[in-house]
């Protein structure tokens, strides 16, 4: 268990291109381990992108709604974030 006593979902090692969408722009990247509630994901260039942002798995079909809760140097991780239905406000 985590500290504090809550379990972190299991993280699985993975190399699945992906693409980052946010703005009108799109960045390819590759997920690098994922969970059921987020993701490691690599970048060719971090800046820029912000703290919320789309990401479409293109093999697995899946898009995502992220929020970066840490960077280091071209990797950033992420925790999915639920959408209310029909307005896009967070849960």
């Amino acid at each position: 268990m985590a500290e504090g006593g809550i379990a972190k979902a299991p993280r699985y090692l993975v190399s699945e291109r992906a693409v980052i969408k946010f703005g009108g722009r799109t960045i390819d990247c590759l997920v690098r381990n994922l969970s059921a509630t987020g993701a490691a994901i690599e970048v060719p260039n971090e800046p820029g992108i912000p703290v919320r942002f789309e990401l479409t798995i293109l093999r697995l079909g899946l898009n995502l709604s992220c929020r970066a809760v840490w960077r280091k140097d071209h990797r950033i991780g992420v925790a999915f974030v639920q959408t209310a239905p029909g307005d896009g406000s967070t849960v």
